[in-house]
């Protein structure tokens, strides 16, 4: 699965953009607010907008503070999935993704590089997406970090063996010369953002990436 990254897109044609990429397969949508990360993007009344702009499901990566109050708000107003940070909890993760689900969305959690996958296995059970980070969260355009195919090869075996069963996502550095690696290492869904929405056409670079993904696995 392809989900390009509105970051990378132009926030001042935000539904063109949605709608040059309408043969993805999710819109990934980057939620900062300056303090969990160092960058501030947009938030729930942008999502609002575009969950009427567009049919593509939109994939909210909250990269927040106190997902606890305000995640659920992105389930509620149409998200199809609402991932948070595992290092941003401070409450119960396994209440927090039955309350993602109660109000209408599948429950992703996100590790950044430096977040072992072995501390929340057991958490994940109660998940229905897992996003890698394979650059550090904040900004776009960061270069792929290799030392992450590990934790990749790890979550798919924990998913081929049964112990989870999660969508194994991954988003950073995702372009033309990585994305084989991270399909063969395992993973199911790819966050592009530059590779897509700097390409001439959009449309076309979300195949060109889908059929170089589904010809690594």
């Amino acid at each position: 699965m392809i989900a390009p990254s509105i970051l990378s897109a132009d926030f001042a044609r935000l539904g063109e953009e949605a709608a040059a990429v309408a043969d993805a397969d999710w819109l990934h949508v980057d939620v900062m607010d300056n303090h969990f990360v160092p960058n501030l993007t947009l938030g729930l009344p942008v999502v609002k907008s575009l969950h009427a702009a567009t049919d593509l499901p939109l994939d909210c990566h909250l990269m927040i503070s106190d997902p606890e109050r305000w995640a659920v708000g992105y389930a509620e107003a149409g998200a199809y999935n609402v991932t948070v940070h595992a290092e941003a909890i401070t409450g119960d993760p396994v209440r927090l993704a039955g309350r993602l689900r109660d109000a209408g969305a599948k429950a992703g959690l996100s590790l950044k590089p430096g977040t072992p996958l072995d501390d929340w296995s057991e958490v994940l059970r109660s998940y229905d997406t897992l996003l890698i980070m394979t650059v550090e969260p904040g900004f776009g355009g960061q270069s792929f970090q290799h030392e992450m195919l590990a934790k990749i090869r790890q979550a798919r075996s924990l998913v081929d063996t049964g112990h989870l069963n999660v969508v194994v996502e991954v988003d950073g550095g995702i372009a033309e010369d990585t994305i084989a690696l991270a399909a063969e290492a395992g993973a199911d869904c790819f966050v592009a953002g530059s590779a897509i929405y700097g390409a001439d056409d959009p449309g076309r670079a979300v195949g060109a990436l889908r059929r170089l993904a589904a010809s690594a696995r």
